[in-house]
């Protein structure tokens, strides 16, 4: 994903959401061009964070607790199975980098 297509996506998301309103000082007021331009900015910057860094999030739940981990690798070596490494190699093919 490109940053202009992320721009896109979050300014045609924000256009969806309007309007938009703020408090200040107690007082509910639409948001300006300025507020909107960081709004949409920020949005930009998540939806690019998500797609770029969203896969180590995904991956990073998936993974069995690291003592059923250990405990895979040592009854691999016992026993001369794979099934952490079959375990690792699902998660990462169910979550790939983008």
């Amino acid at each position: 994903m490109t940053e202009e297509q992320a721009l896109a996506q979050a300014t045609e998301e924000t256009e969806l959401l309007k309007p938009l309103n703020k408090v200040v000082n107690g007082v509910v007021t639409e948001y300006n061009e300025q507020d909107y331009d960081r709004f949409i900015e920020d949005k930009k910057n998540i939806i690019l964070d998500d797609y770029y860094n969203g896969y180590k999030k995904a991956r990073e739940s998936a993974y069995l607790p690291i003592p059923e981990q250990l405990d895979l690798l040592y009854w691999d070596g016992v026993n001369g199975t794979t099934n952490w490494e079959d375990h690792i190699a699902e998660v990462k093919a169910n979550n790939p980098k983008p």
